[in-house]
């Protein structure tokens, strides 16, 4: 097919879920696909004990069964998989071999590896209930398989995103035992500095990028830092050309629509990506089978022509030979599924109570019957293993740990504080950043992977629209924003583009001519999910990459809020390892009479306003649009700039190759002295839409006799103190015309900024003209009495003086 792929639709692995054993004869194996009532009646049936053993096994145990276990383990024999992996995955008959083969030496890091995580998890139940770590907190016991196969097949080089279950991830991955033992601990010394915490472990050495605590948010992050990959390869900087990414979902989260999306994207430009599901039955607390029509995640991909395979995770060797052949796959072909069965033998957390049902007998039962390491030194294999060495040196690394994480001092108080921003305000010129690789490299690369005919009409077209941005009628909002996204894709390689519509333009032309000159790698045309692509770029900037997200009307970026706030938290959360270089640029606002209804009218600027890290940035005219987008671009922490919907196509002068900072407030009008002595004049602060509005009042405003200094928020976050103390100073009075509601509005913000920092120049209260709190209606008369223009404003200034 069109991924280079057998077209073949994959059939079900075959395997066998373990049933309880009848008193007197074995009940027959259920296979998987079984309608789930029907396995729930029989399940009812069985007597209370279950022989269970291993695919290679010495010795047999027979555990007694409760009698309301509704969840049972699966075999998954290599045998029975080896036909399956030629099947669906083309799998040659060396590739089996390799696979297959385990070797004493890998048979003995494997079973360390398990005793090392369950080690590691028991002392961190113990740490948590002497208050050692605090906070939330998720135990990986009896699931040790899946560490054991990641320290065996997967390669510092590939890049990892886990979720909140993390610790045991990450130790298999490379990371430092003290520094996540430090970090679970709060300490300087951990992977963050004591940033993270439990559920947010990152090591950028080790390229492991997450512990992510929203269930399934890391999906889209893994498929944009897979797609790092394959940009590597496209501009010839990749060193290792067989990388992979490695995601890991519990079967719960990848019922989450991000799973369908993710899986589209990775099969729709053949992404080197492996979905790890860690199938312990349970969604949080709830039985995965209360929720879920159909369990076999790994089926999932079928419909996307994506491989999947199933293992039992209590057989580590099951575990090691399937999984590495589903990595082989992903090294050599494209993306694939690996599930794995296992059984969580801790709540959820240490604060879970487990109250729902039958779940302490199961895990009673489970870690009797069900134990990984119990079930491997129980097996033929253990007699190639140094089994008390190997639990002796994993005891000896997890005391290490210890007394490293005890050590190590705690971090400085005002660390969070100087992690906000991974450019400190107002530190960095823009115009001198040059590309990670230099200017000349960048340039050479660029040559490469962009057809010189191509090259040419790109610089063509670029030349036009600054021939157009010097003009007497001007350049529009949307067009400045263009020549702005061109000139810096066409000078960095490692700008990136994700919008819908893109190569149309999108409705204003902000992404316009960006596929057609660099590429779908580059320059991507997006599903209609802005949370998906927002992940995706948020992916792409943890590897190096600069994207720009274009949402189309900036209240679509709603869809995208938690990717939002982890892009702002990225920096901090990692302890200033990541930085998040991403640009996410909109049209928003509410202008007068713009007649588009409550959903495309709100104030998607205040609700963003409280997520820490974002630099957000606003533009009423070309000038101030291209020259924040050009300096948003080069920042290495993410920014949003917002436009106003209705004045896109307004168009203005604008200087080329400027940079505007990102912090700073826009003056565009003081107020005469004769205002000021006469006690008429007040500071007007507003944003989008507000800037014309305010400008349209003018004239009137002098007419009576009043006047007034017109400052743009031009940056909303960080507030420009500077800027709005120096007008006060002169005219000891504020109003504030605001595009957002009076609860929880930027007016709301600013008002309390400048009442708590500015109360000695004040003459009068800060005046807010805003929305209420109602959805912004359709019709021209109810809206005309909610969204304040320019005649408002006329009489709010009078008001004051």
């Amino acid at each position: 097919d069109s991924h280079g792929r057998a077209s073949f639709v994959p059939e079900v692995l075959r395997h066998t879920e373990r049933m309880s054993a009848m008193a007197s004869a074995a009940m027959p194996a259920v296979r998987a696909g079984s309608n789930l009532s029907r396995r729930t009646n029989n399940a009812k049936k069985q007597a209370r004990t279950s022989v269970i053993r291993a695919a290679s096994t010495t010795k047999a145990k027979t555990i007694e069964v409760p009698p309301n276990l509704e969840r049972h383990r699966i075999l998954t024999p290599w045998e029975e998989a080896q036909p399956v992996l030629k099947s669906e995955f083309g799998m040659s008959d060396s590739d089996i071999a390799e696979a297959g083969a385990l070797s004493d030496e890998e048979l003995s890091e494997a079973y360390t590896m398990m005793q090392l995580c369950r080690d590691f998890e028991n002392e961190c139940n113990q740490a948590y209930m002497a208050g050692k770590i605090r906070g939330f907190m998720h135990l990986d016991n009896g699931q040790e398989s899946i560490p054991a196969l990641l320290g065996n097949a997967i390669r510092k080089t590939d890049l990892k995103h886990s979720y909140y279950r993390d610790h045991c991830h990450a130790l298999s991955c490379g990371v430092d035992p003290g520094a996540i033992m430090g970090e679970l601990f709060g300490r300087d010394g951990g992977t963050c500095r004591g940033t993270g915490g439990s559920m947010h472990i990152y090591d950028m050495e080790n390229n492991f990028q997450g512990g992510w605590a929203l269930v399934a948010e890391q999906l889209p992050y893994a498929v944009g830092a897979a797609r790092s990959i394959v940009l590597d390869k496209h501009l010839g900087t990749g060193e290792a050309e067989d990388r992979i990414a490695i995601v890991f979902v519990g079967e719960g989260g990848a019922q989450n629509g991000r799973m369908a999306e993710c899986l589209n994207a990775a099969a729709k430009e053949n992404l080197p990506i492996l979905f790890v599901v860690i199938d312990n039955g349970r969604a949080i607390n709830t039985f995965t089978k209360d929720v879920a029509q159909n369990q076999e995640v790994f089926n999932q991909g079928k419909h996307y022509g994506i491989p999947g395979v199933l293992a039992d995770g209590q057989n580590v060797q099951d575990t090691m030979r399937i999984g590495r052949a589903a990595i082989n796959h992903v090294r050599t072909k494209g993306p694939a599924i690996l599930q794995v069965h296992t059984f969580r033998f801790n709540g959820h957390s240490p604060a879970d109570p487990e109250h729902e049902r039958n779940r302490k007998d199961e895990k009673r039962w489970a870690r009797a019957a069900c134990d990984p390491i119990k079930i491997f030194e129980e097996s033929a294999d253990a007699t190639r293993v140094d089994m008390a060495a190997c639990t002796a040196q994993a005891k000896d690394t997890v005391q290490k740990a210890l007394q490293f994480a005890n050590a190590s001092p705690p971090p400085p108080m005002d660390l969070a504080g100087q992690l906000e921003y991974p450019d400190p305000t107002g530190a960095v010129d823009y115009s001198t950043r040059e590309p990670v690789m230099g200017l000349a490299a960048a340039e050479e690369i660029t040559k490469a992977i962009v057809p010189e005919a191509t090259l040419t009409a790109l610089k063509a077209r670029i030349e036009a629209l600054r021939a157009m941005a010097g003009s007497d009628a001007g350049i529009s909002i949307g067009d400045a924003v263009n020549l702005a996204i061109l000139e810096e894709m066409l000078r960095d390689p490692t700008t990136t583009a994700h919008a819908e519509d893109l190569q149309a333009g999108s409705s204003y032309n902000v992404p316009a001519n960006t596929q057609q000159a660099f590429g779908t790698l580059r320059a991507a045309d997006e599903i209609i999910d802005e949370g998906h692509f927002i992940g995706k770029a948020l992916g792409e900037a943890m590897n190096g990459y600069r994207p720009i997200v274009e949402l189309m009307n900036a209240n679509f970026g709603i869809y995208g809020m938690a990717e939002l706030s982890s892009a702002g938290n990225t920096f901090a959360t990692t302890g200033g390892q990541f930085d998040m270089p991403m640009t996410v640029i909109g049209a928003g606002g509410t202008a007068p009479n713009q007649s588009l209804g409550a959903e495309h009218s709100q104030p998607f600027h205040a609700y963003i306003m409280g997520i820490p890290g974002l630099k957000i940035c606003t533009a009423s005219k070309p000038q101030e649009a291209y020259g924040l987008a050009k300096s948003m671009i080069r920042d290495n922490g993410p920014g949003v700039l917002l436009l106003p919907v209705k004045l896109m196509k307004t168009r203005g002068p604008c200087v080329v190759d400027n940079f505007l900072p990102l912090h700073k407030a826009t003056v565009h009008r003081t107020a005469s002295q004769a205002s000021i002595d006469a006690g008429k004049a007040v500071t007007v602060l507003t944003y989008l839409h507000g800037t014309k509005e305010a400008e349209d009042a003018i004239d009137q405003l002098n007419a009576e006799g009043y006047d007034c200094d017109l400052v743009e928020l031009t940056c909303l976050k960080p507030f420009d103190a500077e800027t709005v103390r120096t007008s006060l100073a002169r005219t000891h009075k504020v109003c504030i015309l605001d595009e957002s509601t009076r609860s929880g509005g930027v007016g709301a913000t600013m008002s309390a900024l400048v009442a708590e920092t500015m109360f000695d120049e004040l003459d009068a209260p800060v005046s807010r003209l805003c929305m209420e709190d109602a959805p912004v209606p359709y019709a021209t008369e109810m809206e005309r009495a909610m969204v304040k223009r320019a005649a408002d404003l006329v009489e709010g200034v009078k008001a004051m003086c």
